[in-house]
C-alpha cells in the first residue's frame, strides 16, 4: 500500500491573499469559492498537487524545512523577474557561474521557494 499526496499545506495569515498569489505564480485556478477573509484557500495547477492555504495566528519565525522547487517554462532569469513583479523577493542566490543553480525566493508571507533552471537553460548547461 501507498499514500498519494492530496495536498501541499502552507500556513500563512492571509490565506486568500496568498492563494492569489500562488496562483499567478503557477496558472492554477483559485477555488472560486475563496473570498478576502476566509482562512482557507486552495489553488488546483495545472500540474501537480493542490495548494492548500490554512490561515493560522502565529507569523513565520525560521526557515521552511519543506519548500516548493519551480520549472519554469522561460528561463529562470525571466521567471525571477516575473516572480519578483508579483511580490517575491530574492533570499540567496545559487546561481553558478556556469549557469548551473537555483534562486531562493520568498512569497510575500517569507514562504521560500526555489526557481529552479528551465529545460532550455538545461540544454545550454546540462551541469
Amino acid at each position: 500500500m501507498v499514500s498519494t499526496v492530496q495536498n501541499v499545506a502552507i500556513d500563512c495569515g492571509d490565506a486568500h491573499g496568498l492563494a492569489r498569489f500562488w496562483s499567478e505564480v503557477t496558472g492554477g485556478a483559485l477555488d472560486p469559492g475563496s473570498s478576502p477573509g476566509d482562512p482557507e484557500a486552495q489553488v488546483t495547477p495545472p500540474e501537480g498537487p493542490v495548494l492548500y492555504f490554512n490561515q493560522v495566528p502565529e507569523a513565520k519565525t525560521a526557515k521552511n524545512r519543506v519548500h516548493l522547487c519551480l520549472r519554469p517554462e522561460t528561463s529562470r532569469e525571466e521567471e525571477v523577474g516575473r516572480l519578483l513583479a508579483l511580490g517575491a523577493v530574492v533570499v540567496a542566490d545559487r546561481r553558478e557561474a556556469d549557469g548551473s543553480g537555483w534562486t531562493v525566493l520568498a512569497d510575500p508571507e517569507g514562504n521560500e521557494f526555489c526557481v529552479l533552471r528551465s529545460e532550455s537553460d538545461r540544454a545550454v548547461t546540462p551541469t
